[in-house]
Parts: C-alpha cells; sequence; structure tokens
C-alpha cells in the first residue's frame, strides 16, 4: 500500500495523467495486449487447428466488398484460415517474442554491462569489446547461420515446434550490447559515490554492493531502452519472418502473415498484407510513443511539460 501511495503521488503518474497521446497509447497498447493474450478465447476461429479452415475458402475479400462473407470479417488469407483470427493468434505471437527477446537481452546486457562498469581494467576493456564485436556482426547473419544450422541438425519438423524460442534468442543476443553500453556508463558513474565507498568500508561483499546498491540506481535508463527494444525486437521478427527466417506459416506471426500474402498483394488479395501491417505498424507506433513519452518524464531536463 505504501509503494501504491507513493505512486499516486509521483511526478510519473502526474505527468502521464496530463500527456494524451500516452494515455492512449498505452490504452491502445493495453487492448491489443489483452485480446492478444486471450486469442483462444476471442478470435473466431482457431488459427492453429486445421479443422477450422478450408482451402477452398482461400482468399475470400473482406465481407463488406463484393464476393465477401459474413463468416470471415476480414477474408481469408492463402489456405483459408480466417484473417482476423490469424492476425490475434499473429499478434500473440509478435508480442512474445518482442518481450521475451528484450528480457532475455535485458538479463545478459545488464549483467555485463554491471561487471564491465564495476571492476574496470583488462576485463572492462575485454567485455566492450566483445560488445563492440557483436554490434559489427548483423541480427540477419547471425539468423541466417542459427537457422541454417538449426534445420541441418534437427530437421524442418522440430525447427517449426521451437522456432520461437529460437527467435528470442537470436534476437536477444544481437541486442545486448545496448544494454550493456548504458549500464556500464551509469556504474561508471554510481560506483566512486560515498554510499558505495560507505558500503565497501563496513566490509560488504563486492556482489552485494554491485547487485544491491549499484545495480538498482542504474535501471532508470533501462525501462526507456526496454520499451524501445520492445518495438525493435517485434520489428526484427517481423523482418526475419519476411525474409522466411522466422516463424513457419503454420504458427503465424504477424511478420509471416505479411510475408505469405505479399506476393498475392497485386493480383487482387491486397487484404491479406494490407490488415496484418496495418496492425504491426499500430503496434511499433504506441510502444515508440510511450517510450519516448518514459525518456520525458524520466530525464527532466527534456520534459517539457
Amino acid at each position: 500500500m505504501k509503494a501504491w501511495n507513493r505512486f499516486k503521488k509521483s511526478y510519473m503518474l502526474y505527468s502521464f495523467k496530463r500527456d494524451p497521446i500516452a494515455i492512449s497509447s498505452f490504452a491502445v497498447l493495453v487492448v491489443l495486449a489483452v485480446i492478444s493474450m486471450l486469442a483462444p478465447v476471442i478470435a473466431p476461429y482457431n488459427a492453429y487447428d486445421t479443422a477450422t479452415f478450408d482451402i477452398m475458402d482461400a482468399e475470400i475479400p473482406p465481407s463488406w466488398m463484393e464476393g465477401g462473407s459474413e463468416m470471415f470479417l476480414l477474408g481469408t488469407d492463402i489456405q483459408g484460415r480466417d484473417l482476423l483470427s490469424t492476425m490475434i493468434f499473429g499478434l500473440r505471437v509478435s508480442l512474445l517474442i518482442g518481450v521475451g527477446a528484450v528480457l532475455f537481452q535485458a538479463f545478459v546486457g545488464i549483467l555485463v554491462g554491471l561487471i564491465s562498469g564495476f571492476f574496470g581494467g583488462k576485463l572492462d576493456s575485454f567485455l566492450m569489446r566483445l560488445a563492440d564485436i557483436q554490434f559489427s556482426i548483423p541480427y540477419l547473419i547471425v539468423a541466417i547461420f542459427a537457422m541454417a544450422i538449426f534445420k541441418l541438425a534437427f530437421g524442418i519438423g522440430r525447427y517449426e515446434d521451437l522456432a520461437e524460442p529460437l527467435l528470442i534468442i537470436i534476437i536477444g543476443l544481437s541486442q545486448w550490447p545496448h544494454y550493456a553500453r548504458t549500464v556500464r556508463a551509469s556504474v561508471l558513474g554510481e560506483k566512486n559515490k560515498e554510499y558505495v565507498e560507505a558500503a565497501r568500508v563496513i566490509g560488504i561483499n563486492r556482489s552485494r554492493i554491485m547487485f544491491r546498491h549499484v545495480l538498482p540506481n542504474t535501471l532508470t535508463p533501462v525501462l526507456v531502452i526496454s520499451t524501445i527494444q520492445v518495438a525493435n525486437a517485434i520489428m526484427s521478427e517481423a523482418a526475419l519472418s519476411f525474409l522466411g527466417l522466422g516463424m513457419p506459416i503454420s504458427k503465424p506471426s504477424l511478420g509471416s502473415l505479411i510475408r505469405a500474402g505479399f506476393e498475392y498483394i497485386f493480383s487482387g488479395s491486397w487484404w491479406i498484407t494490407f490488415f496484418p501491417g496495418i496492425l504491426l505498424v499500430i503496434v511499433i507506433l504506441v510502444i515508440i510513443l510511450l517510450g519516448d513519452w518514459l525518456r520525458d518524464v524520466l530525464n527532466p531536463k527534456l520534459y517539457k511539460g
């Protein structure tokens, strides 16, 4: 209750209430997240159940167009699946991969940045050069090699079962240096402050000082980065899926849906790509807008009320 009372009186909540863009973005994101998590209940059809769709229903236009059906509000895709249901399930996959990848890269990056900044010296140089090397390798190259090796070792069938966690790991490994550099910079500014010196004097061990005293004071910029990185991770998944390196068509994400309908967009079946594309843009936009608001609030010098 005390924490809740402090939050109600906080500057963050005060600024949030005064920012209609932040409120609107948060509301849209919450609605989309709830819909995606309740996909099996909300979706008219189960996009993973082959018994619920028929290839004879393929490429039916939206219900308000000529040739449309009331059974399929946004039409169907090339496999005869209800596009609305497939988008809802695809949104869930995209959000889970985005959040999962950020949690993974944050864990790795924060740990590396904390150790690097706190201990310094040769260990710091080694870890930062490792981050530089990671920055120099495009995640597409990592994805191509990882997917090729995994498919060769375990087969395409096994890949379809494990594509989601594999994408989380690939995207996470390609983006952790953002966290490492940010946390390292914050740690360098914190480790020589009086409260850290006092903790050393009274005999508190290094690991406790790092994780209980220094780390909490370096997390403010991490919150801002995490918001933006969720959007980046979702876009990365969509890009990989569009290139055929992401989610299989049997377990659709927004990116794989866009790819599946892209070759039909000029043949008249524009809705297969258009509606998933619009949904992807909305998700990315609201996350970025929330990230911009959070950056302004956590950095009062930038906040203009």
